[in-house]
């Protein structure tokens, strides 16, 4: 604890031993003196600047101690900030520094201005709940929402309050503790090789472009956004490599060219090496998949009388297609796992049904064994005795 002079002319705090200020030399005036408080318990630490008069300076440190000490201190700037309403923080604090870091920005607006923001975006945050939260799930499963999109939503108000409690806007964050729905997502469709085939040649009638795009998907596993920022520097021709740089888990990795891949990047005209290989009409990165590949899919019938959103044919069904195909003719999980890019050998696993039974081969190679077979075996073993 302390309490400084604070000199007119430089602003600087000094000892109230001091006679003049020791960094400029100004004289302590006579009249209109001004004292600097500091209080500071068990890491608490409050600041006041007190005009003229030095006992009123030593009682405001004896009271601002005592509530410290108490509990009873009532920041006044700390509760203005926790008084803010949810919207305004969002739109003034969170979204403009998740624009400035985060590639995810557009998808936390859209789920905050649809969904959270008609929830709670009037409440201050000090006043915001887990029963808020719990609104907020029962609404969105009302609209039918995945399991998926309704924690996304959790996690954009866990991280908004996390940033809150950082910048002293709040003390606790209602999201943690919050049950999260439950299912199992993750799609299951993958396109058979006609049916590829045939999805392939609709896209080519539509555009050009959104059939080199789809081939790129299904040859490579690579997610749409992948695509869209590739540019030509990452693709390498010579080697057969491209280089997905900055993809959805944060771990570059490859892909390999094979002779459909390579035919697409020769055919296109050749850009600079920082240019984006695909883009839009006006010359742009492309934003979202073209609406064409929709119409195509809808040609063909690939999701008619499909209800269950996992079975449906979306353009993500391009890559579990790649990935499913390499499970089928007996590609170690491993190496699907690091062609796909996932971060652990879960993401992958769904994908291990699809293999080939070596177990049961295994066995039928022990127990199926005709007995030609079995002197054969028995020969060898002996030779190698």
């Amino acid at each position: 604890m302390a309490i400084n002079h604070i000199c007119k002319n430089c602003k600087t705090n000094f000892s109230l031993s001091r006679k003049k200020c020791p960094k400029c030399g100004a004289p302590i005036p006579r009249v209109g003196k001004m004292y600097r408080v500091r209080v500071q318990v068990n890491g608490k630490r409050i600041t006041r600047t007190i005009p003229n008069s030095l006992e009123l300076a030593k009682e405001i440190e004896a009271k601002l101690k005592t509530e410290l000490v108490s509990g009873d201190y009532y920041d006044r700037r700390k509760q203005a900030k926790q008084d803010v309403r949810f919207e305004e923080f969002m739109y003034k604090k969170y979204l403009p520094y998740a624009g400035d870091n985060k590639a995810s920005w557009k998808k936390e607006e859209m789920l905050f201005r649809l969904w959270i923001n008609p929830v709670m975006g009037s409440k201050k945050l000090s006043e915001i709940s887990q029963i808020d939260i719990e609104k907020l799930k029962k609404t969105m499963k009302d609209a039918n929402k995945a399991p998926k999109t309704i924690n996304y939503a959790i996690d954009v108000i866990r991280m908004a309050f996390n940033m809150a409690i950082r910048w002293g806007y709040a003390d606790k964050n209602p999201a943690i503790g919050v049950k999260r729905p439950r299912q199992d997502n993750r799609r299951v469709r993958f396109l058979t090789r006609t049916e590829a085939d045939a999805l392939l040649q609709e896209c080519k009638k539509r555009s050009r472009q959104l059939f080199e795009i789809v081939s790129l998907s299904l040859y490579t596993g690579m997610r749409f956004g992948e695509i869209a920022n590739l540019k030509w520097q990452d693709v390498d021709l010579e080697n057969k490599i491209i280089y997905i740089k900055d993809p959805k888990n944060a771990t570059n990795r490859t892909a390999y060219i094979i002779p459909q891949v390579e035919d697409i990047f020769r055919n296109r005209p050749q850009g600079t090496p920082d240019e984006i290989v695909f883009k839009d009409r006006k010359g742009n990165k492309r934003e979202y998949v073209s609406k064409a590949f929709a119409r195509a899919v809808k040609a063909l019938g690939l999701n008619d009388g499909i209800t269950d959103k996992r079975n449906k044919v979306v353009f993500h069904t391009l890559r579990h297609t790649f990935a499913s195909w390499l499970a089928m003719q007996g590609t170690p999980i491993y190496t699907i796992k690091e062609l796909m890019g996932h971060k652990t050998l879960a993401m992958t696993e769904r994908y291990s049904h699809l293999a080939p039974d070596t177990k049961q081969d295994a066995v039928n190679k022990v127990f199926l064994m005709s007995d030609a077979d079995k002197v054969v075996s028995i020969a060898q073993a002996k030779r190698k005795e």
